[in-house]
């Protein structure tokens, strides 16, 4: 029998602990899910350390959202979020680093590595948007990355699943693919067959609304980022199994 492992992408402490009580192996702490995953803050990051026991803790190393060609003083901050993730007992970070032509940043993923020396590491899916996946997929390897989050170069996994299958098989047990985004209950079982990937990454999310009594929706907090702010996506803990046991009987 296969041996799946699955990834929570958590939006909180909260949403860990649902992965947790899920059976998911890791979650992958994020802030700014709309802006898709920032660097969440030492409260969060020390708090969920804490309360997990049986889950591993990965915490992603995104200074902003948008695209993923960073200056030297955000570099400079990567390196000083995973020496905090280190110091607050993380097993592992999660980065990824292009140059303005869409190549693997060589020069800048190597001083990542360099900090995160024992350290899981994942390449995150700026693996998704990088101009040639099968070279980039042969860089990490020589990076020393444990494995890559990728959704196939597609809006969702389930698309992506005709590279994910040649990833799969180009890199032949010397990386983990991490198959992500729009991995849930209805899919998980599909991919895992036609890519061969063991490693699925999910949110397993469900909407849940505010307890607040007095409401004044029509002041926004994000500016150009509008969203519902009496509303908010966390993770469950039986879709959390669902899904699980979605790919266990397929």
């Amino acid at each position: 029998m296969k041996k799946f492992q699955f990834e929570v992408c958590a939006n909180s402490v909260e949403s860990c602990l649902a992965a947790q009580a899920g059976g998911a192996n890791r979650v992958e702490l994020c802030a700014g899910i709309p802006e898709g995953g920032t660097t969440p803050s030492y409260g969060e990051i020390s708090t969920a350390r804490e309360m997990l026991t049986t889950t591993r803790l990965h915490v992603i190393i995104r200074p902003r959202g948008g695209d993923f060609l960073y200056s030297p003083i955000e570099v400079k901050t990567m390196l000083k979020d995973i020496e905090m993730a280190r110091q607050l007992g993380a097993d592992g970070v999660v980065f990824g680093c292009l140059t303005a032509n869409g190549e693997i940043d060589l020069p800048a993923m190597q001083e990542l590595m360099k900090a995160s020396q024992g350290l899981s590491v994942t390449f995150h899916r700026a693996f998704d948007v990088c101009c040639n996946p099968e070279k980039a997929l042969e860089q990490i390897i020589e990076l020393g990355c444990n494995r890559i989050l990728t959704s196939g170069q597609q809006p969702t996994a389930e698309i992506g699943i005709p590279l994910l299958k040649e990833l799969q098989q180009q890199a032949s047990g010397r990386i983990i693919l991490l198959a992500g985004c729009g991995v849930n209950e209805k899919n998980i079982a599909r991919i895992a067959s036609e890519t061969g990937i063991q490693e699925f990454h999910f949110s397993a999310r469900e909407s849940i609304k505010s307890d607040m009594k007095y409401k004044n929706e029509s002041v926004s907090m994000g500016g150009t980022v509008h969203i519902d702010e009496y509303e908010r996506n966390v993770t469950t803990a039986q879709r959390v199994t669902d899904t699980i046991q979605a790919i266990n009987k397929g």
